[in-house]
Parts: C-alpha cells; structure tokens; sequence
C-alpha cells in the first residue's frame, strides 16, 4: 500500500487553518503530521479537513502550546503517547496504519535561547527529553515504523546556513547533535531525507526576523522523517516544499514529504 507522508509545524493549526487546506488540496499527501497544533484537540478544525479526504485523526493537544496530530485519509488507530522527560507536554503521539505502519509523530523541546543547562532550564529539557528518546528507541526497537516531526534539530553542518556561525547557537550546538544521533543509532533508524538528497544545503524552516527570509536563505533543518531499519529501504521521492514558506500566513517551517512502498 504506498503512501506519501508529509510533516509540518504549523504553528497553530487554526490559524493556519487555510494553508493546511491548501497543502492538502495542491500536494495532498496520503498522510500528514502537524506540530506546534497550539490547540485543544475538541478545537481543530476537523470538519473542513475531512471535506478535504482527511477523515481520520489522532491528536493530543494543549491550549496555545505545543500539540501534535496526524491527519490521514487511511484508517489509522492510536497506539500510544509518550511523555518523555515527564513536562506534561503535548510532545508525541503515534498511530498504525492497517498496512501495519506505526507513525510516531514528535515535537522536540526548543531548548531556549541559551545552550547551558545549569542557566537555561529549557536546555536542560530538551537534552533530558532527548535522552529519554534514546533509552525509548534502545528498549523497544521500533520496527515497521516511521518517526516524523519537528526535532528541533539541524544535525549536518549541510543543514544550516553556517555551521562555523550556529556551532554555539540552539539546534545546531554538538551536545544537541550528538544526542539526536543517540536516539538515531538506539532505534537503527534511517534518515530517509538525506538518503533521497545525500548532498548540499537543505533547509526546513527560516526565521520571522528576517526581513526577505528567501533572499537572505539563513535556513535550518529542523524537520525530519526517518525510518526504521526493516522499512528504510521502501521510501523515496523526498522533498522540502519550500514555497509553502511563502504563504500567506505562513508557518515559520516548510513541509518535509517522504513517500514509502509499503
């Protein structure tokens, strides 16, 4: 059954509610995994996805924070959350498609401004956070699965605009890439977006603050798909729809589409 796959913080899926219709009715993936929803699940607008094909969800949601959902015009049953590093967050959620399929769907903690633990407590959060992914990954061993979403980190020096510039600013600092590489190698898991484009920049979000922020490309990649062992082999088509950045009204990330012949 193959399927195409899209992840995408939205940064509020209500008010974004238009660009999600529209990435839904121009690129329609099969699937389509949305973070930072910023809403309580009775308050998404399900009705007008649904009119769309997208007549099944799962969702776990909180009142202007965090918050993930998937979208799928597939039958698809909640199989779990996970609450990693214990702060009550709408961070996880993970659902199996009838193929068998389980789709873990994730918003990695920021982290702050500041990459110190021992001043900046959201730091320390997200790299306990990151920790429990790994100790997750190395007990359970996610077979036929695919973990999606917002990691909140840029692990390759090709995935930022400037690895000397970003080595000491969040998302990009070494202790952060050396534990997403952790929670990668605890799971086995295949990073199906640089399989597909192995070579040269490549960027999922760019900052509000710039003023042309196509012009001035100070990009990271933040927003991943990846597989585990046993199904890595069955995804292609990888791409970054970057004019989605260009929307009105647009999230500050761009969607990341894999598709898998499962």
């Amino acid at each position: 059954m193959p399927f195409t796959l899209a992840t995408w913080n939205i940064n509020s899926v209500r008010l974004r509610a238009p660009i999600v219709a529209k990435l839904m009715k121009e690129e329609a993936p099969d699937i389509l995994c949305l973070q930072e929803c910023k809403s309580p699940v009775e308050k998404i607008p399900t009705e007008m996805f649904a009119n769309l094909g997208y007549t099944h969800m799962i969702a776990r949601g909180q009142k202007g924070y965090n918050g993930v959902a998937i979208f799928s015009k597939q039958p698809i049953e909640e199989v779990g959350v996970h609450d990693f590093a214990k702060l009550g967050h709408a961070r996880h959620i993970a659902g199996r498609l009838e193929n068998g399929v389980t789709i873990h769907n994730f918003y990695v903690p920021a982290g702050g401004d500041v990459p110190d633990r021992e001043v900046n407590e959201k730091f320390g959060q997200k790299l306990d956070y990151l920790t429990e992914m790994r100790d997750w990954c190395r007990d359970e061993a996610p077979s036929k699965s695919i973990l999606v979403g917002d990691l909140n980190i840029a692990p390759r020096e090709d995935d930022v605009w400037s690895h000397k510039q970003l080595l000491k600013v969040v998302s990009h600092t070494p202790i952060e890439v050396e534990h997403l590489n952790d929670v990668m190698e605890a799971g086995g898991w295949a990073d199906v977006t640089r399989a597909d484009i192995p070579e040269g920049q490549l960027y999922s979000w760019w900052s509000y603050r710039a003023r042309d922020w196509d012009a001035a490309d100070k990009g990271r990649r933040l927003d991943h798909i990846w597989a585990s062992p046993d199904i890595a082999n069955a995804a292609h088509s990888s791409r970054i729809l970057r004019p989605a950045r260009g929307w009105e009204k647009p999230s500050d990330h761009a969607p990341v589409f894999a598709s898998f012949d499962l």
